[in-house]
């Protein structure tokens, strides 16, 4: 069972969140606004699938960020190996020298993805491609902010939260509240444990205030990410159609039928498996992505 979570943690982190158009995601600079520390979390490499290319510019804007603000980056934070983007921590590692960190449990995501991909030995399933593997409940600063780190896991075998102070940054488990929830559908995925998670999560005060790692704009609206866990509670639109977890399995479940795979999941696994990092050049220079034909059931005809 999941570690009991104090009511509140010390701190109040000044959030910035950056939209990445392509992918939908949010990547976020959360700092100390008393020491100028800061973290980066989820950060993206920008991809291109129908030309193969990668760049850093979602990156680098973060990077200039922090040198504008004046801030000092001490860690670069990951929620989980991601489905529907490249991963930048690799990238901003050597370029910084900031630790990296990601849940304990993504040495079972690579085994399993070592085995969909057919390229064991590739890189260790030992998670020593971070500079730190979390634990549920573990705790860290970032400047004087408190820490926890909380397993949330339904999505995919390995999501983790990050509370920080007053703040949670919950990624796939809980969309805005008019987005609803994460689907559950992917290799390791579960709806009946995604429930738990997520009333792990309402479970935190009602003040707390809730950071989302995607935002897919229902309705055309503009990107939002910020919402509370009094919000989520009382207006999310998956949890007040199915407030059971019966009744909240059966929905999960339903919609991620309907739902194509993700544009990139066969593209980032593999390099969000090696913690950001794209697969080593060939005898000819080149990098390869290894794609496996019938892989995963969800093809959108």
């Amino acid at each position: 069972m999941p570690s009991p979570t104090p009511s509140r943690l010390a701190g109040s982190p000044v959030v910035t969140g950056f939209f990445d158009k392509r992918t939908f995601s949010v990547q976020y600079v959360v700092a100390d606004p008393e020491t100028k520390a800061c973290a980066i979390i989820d950060p993206v490499l920008d991809f291109d699938p129908k030309s193969g290319a990668t760049a850093t510019s979602s990156a680098d804007a973060l990077l200039g960020f922090i040198e504008r603000e004046g801030l000092r980056l001490e860690w670069i934070l990951d929620t989980h190996p991601h489905a529907d983007h490249f991963s930048a921590a690799g990238y901003l590692h050597d370029k910084t020298g900031a630790p990296t960190a990601i849940g304990e449990k993504v040495r079972e995501v690579q085994a399993l993805w070592h085995g969909i991909y057919h390229i064991e030995g590739c890189c260790p399933a030992d998670g020593s491609q971070w500079s730190r593997l979390f634990a549920d409940g573990d705790r860290f600063k970032i400047g004087t902010l408190d820490v926890e780190v909380m397993f949330t896991p339904g999505h995919t075998l390995a999501s983790i939260a990050y509370r920080i102070g007053d703040a949670v940054f919950v990624h796939d488990t809980l969309f805005m509240p008019d987005g609803g929830t994460a689907r559950a559908d992917f290799p390791g995925g579960s709806a009946e444990v995604l429930w738990a998670s997520i009333q792990r999560i309402l479970a935190l005060p009602g003040e707390a205030r809730v950071f989302t790692g995607h935002d897919y704009q229902p309705g055309g609206r503009e990107p939002r990410w910020e919402s509370t866990v009094d919000e989520q509670r009382g207006t999310n639109v998956h949890l007040v159609k199915a407030p059971t977890k019966e009744a909240f399995v059966t929905l999960r479940e339903a919609r991620d039928r309907e739902l194509a795979m993700p544009n990139l999941i066969l593209h980032s696994l593999q390099v969000n498996i090696r913690g950001g990092r794209l697969p080593e050049p060939e005898d000819d220079g080149r990098r390869y992505l290894k794609i496996p034909l019938d892989a995963l059931e969800g093809a959108a005809w």
